[in-house]
């Protein structure tokens, strides 16, 4: 079964979570996105409304769906998830994040999710959709006056975290990228591409001014980031704002030193740089109950002796701090 069959099976255990106690409201809206598809976006946000009943208990989570917003010059996270994903899949970070008084944006990117593959390797229309969410969030959001548009963070992972780089201002050169998938043709993204049935051509046709950057995002996290070597000094050196970068030590995905660490070696300055010794992944998704870790291993399943719950308690602790350093 391919990748995004597994997750989508994974989606359909997770739909009907709810928030974390301690003052986390959600809610998923719709935005307009020009001729294309609407994106569908989940928003978890700091709230004093009472929370709503739990509808899993073994996930502990429980929120107050479309409670209002609580505080005034809000932080603002947008979330890119990775290849065949969807915006809940970080979703203990971003209760994590507003829990902590941040606003946090997640999109589904539309082409790319656990139930449509059609532009899984259009990765340039990536980062016009974080631009549009945070057209969005900042003027259309009901609550925008409660945001502060002077601090606005982002999360990626995987080809999120690649979305992440572009953001910032990274310019990836894919021309590099038929040569990479004639040395590695066993890895996870020479397969997706092999799958889709790209042509070199089409990487060689992709000029810089097709990678949209957003200089309103302030700060970065940035975990496994896909295509890492398509940068180089080069596609990086225009990125000078801080980022704190993940990479997990056995990743069979994107296995090592092709993506994070050469996104490490080619920044202009040292990220805040972590490495999770043992992880693979996966590791960097929210943890599985064990009713998803039965239907998906696949994605749930972590080496032996890795403990991804304990984990994200420091994961996302760290990314907290984080984006309480850099964004105020």
């Amino acid at each position: 079964m391919k990748l995004f069959a597994l997750i989508a099976a994974a989606i359909l255990l997770l739909l009907p979570l709810e928030a974390r106690a301690g003052g986390v409201g959600f809610t998923q809206i719709s935005i307009s996105n020009g001729a294309d598809k609407p994106l569908v976006v989940g928003v978890w946000y700091p709230s004093d409304a009472a929370p709503g009943p739990r509808s899993r208990a073994s996930l502990g989570e429980v929120l107050a769906l479309g409670g209002s917003v609580a505080g005034h010059g809000l932080p603002l996270i947008v979330m890119s998830h990775g290849n065949g994903g969807w915006y809940g899949g970080h979703h203990d970070t971003a209760v994590a994040l507003a829990q902590a008084g941040f606003v946090v944006a997640a999109v589904s990117h539309t082409g790319d999710t656990y139930d449509d593959q059609s532009r899984a390797t259009v990765m340039q229309g990536r980062p016009q959709h974080i631009h549009r969410l945070i057209d969005y969030m900042l003027a259309e959001w009901p609550d925008h006056a409660r945001l502060d548009p002077a601090r606005v963070g982002m999360f990626g992972f995987s080809s999120g975290g690649f979305t992440t780089l572009v953001s910032i201002g990274g310019v990836p050169d894919f021309t590099k990228v038929p040569a990479h998938i004639a040395a590695h043709p066993d890895y996870f993204d020479a397969q997706l591409i092999k799958r889709s049935g790209v042509t070199a051509d089409r990487f060689n046709m992709l000029p810089p001014s097709v990678w949209i950057h957003d200089p309103r995002i302030k700060a970065a996290v940035v975990a496994a980031p896909a295509l890492g070597y398509t940068f180089g000094r080069e596609g990086l050196k225009d990125i000078h704002i801080p980022v704190q970068l993940w990479r997990d030590e056995e990743d069979h995905i994107l296995p090592n030193p092709d993506y994070a660490e050469a996104v490490r070696i080619a920044l202009p300055s040292p990220p805040e740089y972590h490495l999770v010794p043992n992880a693979d992944h996966f590791d960097f998704l929210a943890p599985c109950d064990p009713e998803l870790a039965k239907s998906v291993p696949s994605i749930c399943t972590s080496r032996p002796g890795f403990d991804r719950a304990a984990f994200h308690e420091a994961f996302n602790r760290e990314i907290v701090r984080f984006f309480q350093k850099t964004l105020g």
